[in-house]
């Protein structure tokens, strides 16, 4: 059983789509403390994709990536009499939607040749369809999750 975590930053939500997703987005978006600079990259990639999916609202795209990116299972390493086990755990809801948001970030930030915010809308929307490399990235854990399934009795 975990322990309680105790002092956990509870973030408010952001100010133009009153949603906490978009704020913890806008967290692991931002490098060096620029937390504006984040800001921008974010509300730039929503209006892209308000204007490339023609629709109102585009959290619908936004959630649909996250829910789409969000793994299921996961491999930890477990160390059992001088070997390393590969085993396959679930993954809590509040990591689920850690990774989904780091993977679509890093995805986004390996494309070369355009801004930030147009290759974060280009990721968002390629995942809300269950395409691009953030899906890639989840499709890969489930099969290695998948593969070492016979090593889930080490599971502690």
């Amino acid at each position: 059983m975990r322990r309680k975590v105790r002092n956990r930053n509870i973030v408010g939500p952001d100010p133009t789509y009153e949603s906490e997703k978009v704020s913890k987005f806008i967290n692991y978006c931002m490098e060096r403390g620029k937390k504006n600079a984040a800001r921008k990259v974010v509300y730039g990639a929503m209006e892209a994709i308000k204007e490339k999916t023609k629709t109102e609202n585009p959290m619908e795209v936004f959630d649909t990536a996250l829910k789409n990116t969000a793994p299921q299972m996961e491999v930890r390493s477990r160390r059992v009499g001088g070997a390393n086990y590969q085993v396959p755990r679930e993954v809590r809801p509040e990591r689920r939607q850690q990774l989904s948001m780091r993977w679509i970030i890093d995805a986004a930030r390996s494309k070369k040749g355009q801004p930030m915010h147009l290759k974060l809308a280009d990721e968002l929307i390629a995942a809300s369809k269950n395409e691009g490399e953030a899906v890639k990235k989840r499709e890969n854990t489930h099969k290695m999750a998948e593969a070492n399934k016979a090593f889930a009795h080490f599971a502690w």
